[in-house]
Protein backbone atom coordinates (compact mmCIF):
# COMPACT_ATOMS: atom_id res chain seq x y z
CA UNK A 1 0.00 0.00 0.00
CA UNK A 2 1.48 3.63 -0.88
CA UNK A 3 1.45 5.43 1.78
CA UNK A 4 0.40 8.99 1.61
CA UNK A 5 2.82 11.39 2.82
CA UNK A 6 1.30 15.07 4.29
CA UNK A 7 2.68 18.53 4.16
CA UNK A 8 5.00 20.03 6.46
CA UNK A 9 3.34 22.64 8.70
CA UNK A 10 4.36 26.19 7.93
CA UNK A 11 6.31 27.13 10.73
CA UNK A 12 6.37 31.21 9.97
CA UNK A 13 4.55 33.98 7.20
CA UNK A 14 5.59 34.60 3.91
CA UNK A 15 7.54 37.66 2.93
CA UNK A 16 4.64 38.45 1.05
CA UNK A 17 2.33 38.40 4.50
CA UNK A 18 5.13 40.02 6.24
CA UNK A 19 4.47 43.24 3.90
CA UNK A 20 0.70 43.40 3.79
CA UNK A 21 0.38 43.12 7.52
CA UNK A 22 3.32 45.96 7.80
CA UNK A 23 1.09 47.77 5.37
CA UNK A 24 -2.25 47.20 7.23
CA UNK A 25 -0.27 48.30 10.14
CA UNK A 26 0.78 51.57 8.70
CA UNK A 27 -2.96 52.44 6.89
CA UNK A 28 -4.59 51.90 9.85
CA UNK A 29 -1.48 54.24 11.97
CA UNK A 30 -2.09 57.08 8.98
CA UNK A 31 -6.39 57.03 9.54
CA UNK A 32 -5.55 57.28 13.14
CA UNK A 33 -3.18 60.10 12.70
CA UNK A 34 -5.81 62.05 9.93
CA UNK A 35 -8.52 61.33 12.24
CA UNK A 36 -6.86 62.79 15.37
CA UNK A 37 -5.56 65.14 13.11
CA UNK A 38 -8.94 66.30 11.84
CA UNK A 39 -10.56 66.04 15.25
CA UNK A 40 -7.83 68.05 16.86
CA UNK A 41 -8.33 71.07 13.95
CA UNK A 42 -12.39 71.20 14.34
CA UNK A 43 -12.53 70.68 18.45
CA UNK A 44 -13.69 67.42 18.36
CA UNK A 45 -13.17 64.76 20.89
CA UNK A 46 -10.49 63.60 21.59
CA UNK A 47 -8.76 66.42 19.45
CA UNK A 48 -8.44 69.05 21.97
CA UNK A 49 -7.67 66.51 24.94
CA UNK A 50 -4.73 65.74 22.62
CA UNK A 51 -4.32 69.20 21.83
CA UNK A 52 -4.19 70.01 25.78
CA UNK A 53 -1.97 67.11 26.78
CA UNK A 54 0.83 68.46 24.35
CA UNK A 55 0.48 71.60 24.95
CA UNK A 56 0.78 70.64 28.63
CA UNK A 57 3.91 68.46 28.33
CA UNK A 58 5.90 71.20 25.60
CA UNK A 59 5.46 73.69 28.78
CA UNK A 60 6.52 71.59 31.36
CA UNK A 61 9.91 70.62 29.15
CA UNK A 62 10.10 74.00 28.84
CA UNK A 63 9.75 74.88 32.37
CA UNK A 64 12.17 71.58 33.76
CA UNK A 65 14.99 72.75 30.79
CA UNK A 66 14.75 76.69 31.48
CA UNK A 67 14.91 75.54 35.13
CA UNK A 68 18.32 74.08 34.37
CA UNK A 69 19.56 76.70 32.17
CA UNK A 70 18.81 80.81 32.95
CA UNK A 71 21.12 81.29 30.23
CA UNK A 72 18.66 79.73 27.88
CA UNK A 73 15.93 81.79 28.83
CA UNK A 74 14.74 84.61 27.58
CA UNK A 75 16.63 86.67 30.59
CA UNK A 76 19.97 87.05 28.72
CA UNK A 77 20.75 87.28 24.68
CA UNK A 78 24.24 86.81 22.87
CA UNK A 79 26.33 90.57 23.94
CA UNK A 80 26.23 92.34 20.86
CA UNK A 81 29.27 94.43 22.18
CA UNK A 82 32.36 94.58 24.48
CA UNK A 83 30.65 97.83 26.05
CA UNK A 84 29.76 97.71 29.94
CA UNK A 85 28.11 100.98 31.88
CA UNK A 86 27.91 104.53 30.33
CA UNK A 87 30.04 105.03 26.99
CA UNK A 88 28.53 108.02 25.83
CA UNK A 89 27.68 111.04 28.29
CA UNK A 90 27.05 114.09 26.17
CA UNK A 91 26.35 117.84 27.98
CA UNK A 92 23.24 117.68 25.76
CA UNK A 93 21.80 114.53 27.65
CA UNK A 94 18.94 115.26 30.06
CA UNK A 95 21.00 115.12 33.69
CA UNK A 96 19.44 113.47 36.74
CA UNK A 97 19.47 109.58 37.46
CA UNK A 98 18.35 106.47 36.03
CA UNK A 99 16.19 103.65 37.31
CA UNK A 100 16.54 100.29 35.80
CA UNK A 101 16.04 96.51 36.58
CA UNK A 102 18.01 94.23 34.90
CA UNK A 103 17.04 89.87 34.25
CA UNK A 104 20.45 88.38 35.86
CA UNK A 105 18.29 89.19 39.64
CA UNK A 106 15.98 90.73 41.02
CA UNK A 107 17.00 94.11 41.48
CA UNK A 108 16.63 97.61 40.88
CA UNK A 109 19.48 99.97 40.35
CA UNK A 110 20.11 103.44 40.89
CA UNK A 111 22.89 105.11 38.75
CA UNK A 112 24.32 108.47 38.17
CA UNK A 113 24.72 110.07 34.80
CA UNK A 114 28.48 108.75 34.95
CA UNK A 115 27.10 104.95 35.80
CA UNK A 116 27.97 105.14 39.41
CA UNK A 117 26.09 102.75 41.25
CA UNK A 118 24.17 105.27 43.71
CA UNK A 119 21.59 102.77 45.15
CA UNK A 120 20.60 99.02 44.87
CA UNK A 121 17.41 97.88 46.00
CA UNK A 122 17.38 93.38 46.43
CA UNK A 123 14.82 91.11 47.05
CA UNK A 124 14.79 87.33 45.74
CA UNK A 125 11.50 86.52 45.31
CA UNK A 126 11.89 83.66 47.54
CA UNK A 127 11.88 85.81 50.35
CA UNK A 128 8.56 87.31 49.26
CA UNK A 129 6.62 83.84 48.72
CA UNK A 130 4.44 82.86 51.03
CA UNK A 131 1.71 79.65 50.86
CA UNK A 132 -0.78 83.08 50.08
CA UNK A 133 0.89 83.25 46.71
CA UNK A 134 -1.41 82.15 43.82
CA UNK A 135 2.14 80.45 41.67
CA UNK A 136 2.45 77.60 44.28
CA UNK A 137 5.92 75.85 42.91
CA UNK A 138 7.97 79.74 41.56
CA UNK A 139 11.28 78.93 39.59
CA UNK A 140 14.38 79.53 41.21
CA UNK A 141 15.49 82.98 42.30
CA UNK A 142 17.73 83.06 39.32
CA UNK A 143 15.00 82.83 36.94
CA UNK A 144 13.02 85.24 38.46
CA UNK A 145 13.24 88.94 38.14
CA UNK A 146 11.81 92.46 38.89
CA UNK A 147 10.21 93.61 35.68
CA UNK A 148 9.46 97.00 36.65
CA UNK A 149 10.31 99.37 39.55
CA UNK A 150 9.22 102.63 39.94
CA UNK A 151 9.60 104.67 43.02
CA UNK A 152 6.18 105.34 45.45
CA UNK A 153 5.00 108.56 46.44
CA UNK A 154 6.04 107.75 50.13
CA UNK A 155 9.47 107.27 49.54
CA UNK A 156 9.31 103.55 49.06
CA UNK A 157 9.81 101.47 45.61
CA UNK A 158 7.03 99.37 43.77
CA UNK A 159 8.22 96.43 42.29
CA UNK A 160 6.42 93.44 39.62
CA UNK A 161 7.97 90.43 39.47
CA UNK A 162 7.90 88.01 36.68
CA UNK A 163 9.54 84.06 36.36
CA UNK A 164 11.34 83.03 33.26
CA UNK A 165 10.03 79.80 31.58
CA UNK A 166 6.73 79.24 33.54
CA UNK A 167 3.24 79.70 32.64
CA UNK A 168 1.84 82.50 34.39
CA UNK A 169 4.71 83.77 34.16
CA UNK A 170 3.30 87.02 36.70
CA UNK A 171 4.78 86.35 39.83
CA UNK A 172 3.56 89.25 42.63
CA UNK A 173 3.68 92.92 43.38
CA UNK A 174 5.76 94.18 46.33
CA UNK A 175 6.11 97.68 47.77
CA UNK A 176 9.77 97.81 49.31
CA UNK A 177 11.68 99.92 51.25
CA UNK A 178 15.11 101.90 50.72
CA UNK A 179 16.64 98.75 52.54
CA UNK A 180 14.43 96.32 50.47
CA UNK A 181 12.57 95.53 53.62
CA UNK A 182 8.79 94.24 52.37
CA UNK A 183 6.08 96.86 53.26
CA UNK A 184 3.72 94.96 51.85
CA UNK A 185 2.75 92.11 48.99
CA UNK A 186 0.49 91.19 46.87
CA UNK A 187 1.09 87.47 45.86
CA UNK A 188 -1.45 87.08 42.66
CA UNK A 189 0.36 86.67 39.40
CA UNK A 190 0.95 90.28 38.56
CA UNK A 191 3.09 90.95 35.14
CA UNK A 192 4.42 93.63 32.51
CA UNK A 193 3.33 96.85 33.77
CA UNK A 194 1.44 98.67 36.50
CA UNK A 195 1.17 102.36 37.14
CA UNK A 196 -0.26 104.66 39.82
CA UNK A 197 -3.41 107.11 40.14
CA UNK A 198 -3.48 110.31 41.63
CA UNK A 199 -5.74 109.25 44.63
CA UNK A 200 -2.59 106.68 45.27
CA UNK A 201 -4.56 103.63 44.01
CA UNK A 202 -2.69 101.06 42.38
CA UNK A 203 -3.62 99.75 38.97
CA UNK A 204 -1.88 95.87 37.52
CA UNK A 205 -1.94 93.73 35.46
CA UNK A 206 -2.33 89.95 36.68
CA UNK A 207 -3.52 86.85 34.39
CA UNK A 208 -4.61 83.98 35.02
CA UNK A 209 -5.47 80.46 33.34
CA UNK A 210 -8.81 79.79 32.16
CA UNK A 211 -10.47 76.43 31.33
CA UNK A 212 -13.46 77.23 30.33
CA UNK A 213 -14.42 78.35 26.57
CA UNK A 214 -15.72 82.06 25.64
CA UNK A 215 -19.00 81.57 24.53
CA UNK A 216 -19.02 83.99 21.57
CA UNK A 217 -15.66 83.66 21.25
CA UNK A 218 -15.25 79.76 20.61
CA UNK A 219 -12.48 80.49 18.28
CA UNK A 220 -9.76 81.05 21.41
CA UNK A 221 -8.66 78.00 22.53
CA UNK A 222 -8.65 76.08 26.09
CA UNK A 223 -7.71 76.54 28.53
CA UNK A 224 -6.16 79.76 27.63
CA UNK A 225 -4.16 82.55 29.44
CA UNK A 226 -6.82 85.38 30.08
CA UNK A 227 -5.54 89.60 31.35
CA UNK A 228 -7.37 91.11 34.04
CA UNK A 229 -6.99 94.77 35.41
CA UNK A 230 -6.69 94.81 39.04
CA UNK A 231 -7.13 97.67 41.23
CA UNK A 232 -5.13 97.71 44.52
CA UNK A 233 -5.57 100.13 47.20
CA UNK A 234 -3.07 102.40 48.36
CA UNK A 235 -1.39 99.34 51.09
CA UNK A 236 -2.27 96.79 48.13
CA UNK A 237 -5.26 95.46 48.83
CA UNK A 238 -7.36 94.00 46.01
CA UNK A 239 -10.22 96.76 45.38
CA UNK A 240 -11.73 95.00 42.16
CA UNK A 241 -10.71 92.68 38.83
CA UNK A 242 -11.68 93.35 35.57
CA UNK A 243 -11.59 91.04 32.96
CA UNK A 244 -9.89 92.66 30.16
CA UNK A 245 -11.17 90.08 27.72
CA UNK A 246 -14.76 91.10 28.53
CA UNK A 247 -14.04 94.48 28.48
CA UNK A 248 -13.25 94.32 24.95
CA UNK A 249 -15.68 91.50 23.54
CA UNK A 250 -18.35 93.61 25.21
CA UNK A 251 -16.94 97.10 23.38
CA UNK A 252 -17.67 98.05 19.62
CA UNK A 253 -13.73 96.87 19.12
CA UNK A 254 -14.89 93.55 19.47
CA UNK A 255 -13.38 92.40 15.92
CA UNK A 256 -9.69 92.86 17.37
CA UNK A 257 -10.67 89.71 19.20
CA UNK A 258 -11.04 88.14 15.37
CA UNK A 259 -7.83 89.65 14.29
CA UNK A 260 -5.33 87.65 16.48
CA UNK A 261 -3.11 84.98 15.17
CA UNK A 262 -3.64 81.23 15.31
CA UNK A 263 -0.20 81.05 17.21
CA UNK A 264 -1.86 83.68 20.04
CA UNK A 265 -5.47 81.83 20.72
CA UNK A 266 -4.15 80.73 23.47
CA UNK A 267 -2.75 83.88 25.26
CA UNK A 268 -5.06 86.62 22.62
CA UNK A 269 -4.63 89.67 24.38
CA UNK A 270 -1.35 89.88 25.85
CA UNK A 271 -2.03 92.98 27.48
CA UNK A 272 1.73 94.39 28.31
CA UNK A 273 0.92 98.16 29.56
CA UNK A 274 -1.34 100.62 31.34
CA UNK A 275 -1.21 103.96 31.82
CA UNK A 276 -3.45 105.98 33.88
CA UNK A 277 -5.05 109.01 31.95
CA UNK A 278 -4.80 112.12 34.01
CA UNK A 279 -6.41 115.26 33.75
CA UNK A 280 -3.01 116.60 32.07
CA UNK A 281 -3.35 113.98 29.85
CA UNK A 282 -7.63 114.56 28.66
CA UNK A 283 -6.42 118.36 28.23
CA UNK A 284 -4.50 117.29 24.97
CA UNK A 285 -6.10 113.47 23.98
CA UNK A 286 -9.30 113.73 23.26
CA UNK A 287 -10.17 109.84 23.10
CA UNK A 288 -10.10 109.63 26.79
CA UNK A 289 -11.18 111.06 30.29
CA UNK A 290 -9.21 111.39 33.77
CA UNK A 291 -9.07 107.95 35.54
CA UNK A 292 -9.86 106.07 32.23
CA UNK A 293 -6.40 103.81 31.49
CA UNK A 294 -4.69 103.97 28.49
CA UNK A 295 -3.18 99.90 27.38
CA UNK A 296 -1.67 97.87 25.11
CA UNK A 297 -2.41 94.82 23.64
CA UNK A 298 0.24 93.34 22.10
CA UNK A 299 -1.30 90.12 20.17
CA UNK A 300 -3.78 92.23 18.02
CA UNK A 301 -1.32 94.85 17.95
CA UNK A 302 -3.75 97.07 19.47
CA UNK A 303 -3.92 100.08 21.60
CA UNK A 304 -6.94 101.71 23.34
CA UNK A 305 -8.77 103.11 26.67
CA UNK A 306 -10.79 101.17 28.95
CA UNK A 307 -13.17 102.91 31.48
CA UNK A 308 -12.54 101.23 34.81
CA UNK A 309 -16.61 102.28 35.93
CA UNK A 310 -17.38 100.87 32.51
CA UNK A 311 -15.28 97.78 32.47
CA UNK A 312 -15.22 98.30 29.01
CA UNK A 313 -13.03 98.94 25.92
CA UNK A 314 -13.95 102.68 24.52
CA UNK A 315 -11.31 103.67 22.34
CA UNK A 316 -9.16 101.60 20.61
CA UNK A 317 -6.36 102.14 17.69
CA UNK A 318 -4.38 99.44 15.12
CA UNK A 319 -1.56 101.48 12.70
CA UNK A 320 1.87 100.76 11.60
CA UNK A 321 3.33 99.04 14.41
CA UNK A 322 3.43 95.48 15.44
CA UNK A 323 3.88 93.73 18.78
CA UNK A 324 4.18 96.94 20.65
CA UNK A 325 5.02 97.97 24.17
CA UNK A 326 4.71 100.88 26.57
CA UNK A 327 2.13 103.75 24.51
CA UNK A 328 1.83 106.85 26.57
CA UNK A 329 0.52 110.02 26.50
CA UNK A 330 2.86 113.42 25.70
CA UNK A 331 2.19 116.72 26.47
CA UNK A 332 0.98 117.25 22.78
CA UNK A 333 -1.20 115.18 22.97
CA UNK A 334 0.42 112.59 20.99
CA UNK A 335 1.38 108.86 21.55
CA UNK A 336 5.07 107.78 22.42
CA UNK A 337 5.65 103.67 21.98
CA UNK A 338 8.03 100.99 21.41
CA UNK A 339 7.35 99.56 18.31
CA UNK A 340 8.80 96.22 18.60
CA UNK A 341 8.45 94.30 15.44
CA UNK A 342 6.85 96.98 12.68
CA UNK A 343 10.39 98.25 11.09
CA UNK A 344 11.73 95.86 8.94
CA UNK A 345 14.41 98.00 7.27
CA UNK A 346 17.87 96.99 7.48
CA UNK A 347 20.52 97.19 8.74
CA UNK A 348 18.77 99.26 10.87
CA UNK A 349 16.79 96.40 13.02
CA UNK A 350 13.52 95.42 13.11
CA UNK A 351 12.46 98.04 15.94
CA UNK A 352 11.64 101.70 16.36
CA UNK A 353 10.12 104.38 18.69
CA UNK A 354 7.58 106.15 17.56
CA UNK A 355 5.48 109.23 17.84
CA UNK A 356 1.57 109.45 15.99
CA UNK A 357 -1.27 112.01 16.63
CA UNK A 358 -3.82 109.51 17.76
CA UNK A 359 -5.87 112.06 15.72
CA UNK A 360 -4.65 111.35 12.50
CA UNK A 361 -2.31 108.56 12.74
CA UNK A 362 0.29 110.64 11.12
CA UNK A 363 3.73 109.56 12.06
CA UNK A 364 5.16 112.50 13.78
CA UNK A 365 8.90 111.54 14.70
CA UNK A 366 11.05 108.21 14.99
CA UNK A 367 13.90 106.62 16.05
CA UNK A 368 14.74 103.38 14.56
CA UNK A 369 18.31 103.29 14.64
CA UNK A 370 21.61 103.19 12.79
CA UNK A 371 23.71 100.45 10.52
CA UNK A 372 26.47 101.07 13.33
CA UNK A 373 23.92 101.32 16.38
CA UNK A 374 20.89 98.89 15.02
CA UNK A 375 17.82 99.14 17.17
CA UNK A 376 16.38 95.56 18.39
CA UNK A 377 14.25 93.96 20.67
CA UNK A 378 11.34 91.29 19.98
CA UNK A 379 10.19 91.63 23.33
CA UNK A 380 9.90 94.11 25.95
CA UNK A 381 11.30 97.73 25.95
CA UNK A 382 10.10 101.26 26.73
CA UNK A 383 10.98 105.06 26.20
CA UNK A 384 10.40 107.87 27.86
CA UNK A 385 10.19 111.33 26.60
CA UNK A 386 12.30 113.90 28.93
CA UNK A 387 11.52 117.27 29.34
CA UNK A 388 14.46 118.47 26.83
CA UNK A 389 13.10 117.10 24.54
CA UNK A 390 15.48 113.96 24.39
CA UNK A 391 14.02 110.24 24.48
CA UNK A 392 15.46 107.64 26.71
CA UNK A 393 14.70 104.54 25.15
CA UNK A 394 15.30 100.92 27.25
CA UNK A 395 16.61 98.13 24.04
CA UNK A 396 15.76 94.92 26.41
CA UNK A 397 17.13 92.34 24.47
CA UNK A 398 20.59 94.72 23.75
CA UNK A 399 20.70 95.04 27.37
CA UNK A 400 21.12 98.87 26.36
CA UNK A 401 19.95 102.11 27.88
CA UNK A 402 19.91 105.05 25.04
CA UNK A 403 19.24 108.83 24.97
CA UNK A 404 18.83 110.24 21.83
CA UNK A 405 17.76 113.86 20.51
CA UNK A 406 14.98 114.76 18.60
CA UNK A 407 17.67 114.39 15.14
CA UNK A 408 18.87 110.36 16.54
CA UNK A 409 21.49 111.11 17.66
CA UNK A 410 22.86 109.20 20.63
CA UNK A 411 24.02 111.70 23.64
CA UNK A 412 23.57 109.00 26.41
CA UNK A 413 24.00 105.44 26.08
CA UNK A 414 24.39 102.88 28.90
CA UNK A 415 25.40 98.93 28.42
CA UNK A 416 24.59 96.43 30.95
CA UNK A 417 27.94 95.31 32.70
CA UNK A 418 26.88 92.23 33.84
CA UNK A 419 27.56 88.93 31.51
CA UNK A 420 27.19 85.23 31.96
CA UNK A 421 26.78 82.24 30.24
CA UNK A 422 29.38 79.56 29.47
CA UNK A 423 31.57 81.75 27.10
CA UNK A 424 30.91 85.07 29.67
CA UNK A 425 29.37 86.13 25.87
CA UNK A 426 25.51 86.60 27.21
CA UNK A 427 24.34 89.85 28.21
CA UNK A 428 21.05 90.15 30.94
CA UNK A 429 18.17 92.33 29.11
CA UNK A 430 17.31 95.74 30.79
CA UNK A 431 14.05 95.51 31.51
CA UNK A 432 12.93 98.94 32.08
CA UNK A 433 14.77 102.20 32.65
CA UNK A 434 13.26 105.56 33.86
CA UNK A 435 14.89 108.44 34.33
CA UNK A 436 14.11 110.12 37.24
CA UNK A 437 15.60 114.43 38.31
CA UNK A 438 18.14 114.35 40.41
CA UNK A 439 16.23 116.39 43.62
CA UNK A 440 13.28 114.14 43.05
CA UNK A 441 15.55 111.11 43.18
CA UNK A 442 17.50 112.55 46.44
CA UNK A 443 13.92 113.45 47.92
CA UNK A 444 12.62 110.34 47.36
CA UNK A 445 15.82 108.46 49.10
CA UNK A 446 15.62 110.47 51.96
CA UNK A 447 11.93 109.93 52.25
CA UNK A 448 12.53 106.22 52.25
CA UNK A 449 15.47 106.93 54.98
CA UNK A 450 13.26 108.14 57.26
CA UNK A 451 10.74 105.79 56.87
Amino acid sequence: MKETVNAPARSGTSAADRFFFAAFIVAVAALLFIGGSLATAVGVAPGPQITRAYEGGKAYYAKLFHHDNVFASDLWHPARTELQGVSINDERAHSGVTLYTSGHEPAAYLISMEGELLHKWHRPFSRVWNDSAAVKEPQPDSHVYMRKAIPDTDGNLLVVYEGAGDTPYGYGMVKLDKNSNVVWSYLQPTHHDFDVAPDGRIFVLTHEIIDEPAPELRHLRTPRLDDFLVILSPAGEELERIPLLNAVEASDYRQLLWEISSFALADPLHTNSVHVITEDDARHFTFGSPGQLLVSFREPSAIGVVDPNEQKLVWAAKGYWTGQHDPHILENGNILLFDNRGNFRKPEGRSRVIEFDPQTMQLVWQYAGTAESPLDSDIRSYSQRLRNGNTLITESNGGRILEVTTEGEIVWEFTNPVRGGPGNDRIPIICKALRLDAYIAAAFLQASLET
